[in-house]
């Protein structure tokens, strides 16, 4: 019987936009994504499915910050990103957008917390 199945919850990341979205709206989504993703980047290692899962909400995430116009706000987003590809031992990832940070001080702080990018 299906009547008593439970439904999956959807993922934050896959639930579609509404409209175009400003950039606080943009900044507050990825740092919802981030937060909801980093359990999951935690058990990278142990199946497919939650490799799939954890590239999904970091390729939605990206796609968001490419769209936001304040730059500041979009180092901050990316910041969140390259923290979660961190937690998922995802080092290439990481290294690319580390790289797409342009505000003098985040990058720092990435590169206090994380001194491997900066190689």
């Amino acid at each position: 019987m299906r009547w008593f199945a439970r439904r999956q919850p959807a993922d934050i990341w896959d639930e579609p936009i509404q409209g175009a979205i400003g950039d606080i709206e943009a900044a507050d989504r990825i740092r919802n994504i981030c937060q909801a993703a980093k359990a999951i980047s935690e058990n990278i290692g142990e199946s497919a499915p939650t490799r799939e899962r954890y590239e999904r909400a970091a390729r939605v995430a990206m796609e968001i910050a490419m769209k936001m116009s304040d730059d500041l706000m979009r180092d901050d987003a990316v910041r969140r990103i390259v923290d979660l590809c961190m937690k998922a031992n995802d080092l290439k990832t990481a290294q690319i957008l580390f790289r797409a940070i342009q505000a003098g001080w985040i990058r720092e702080a990435v590169q206090q917390d994380y001194p491997v990018l900066s190689q």
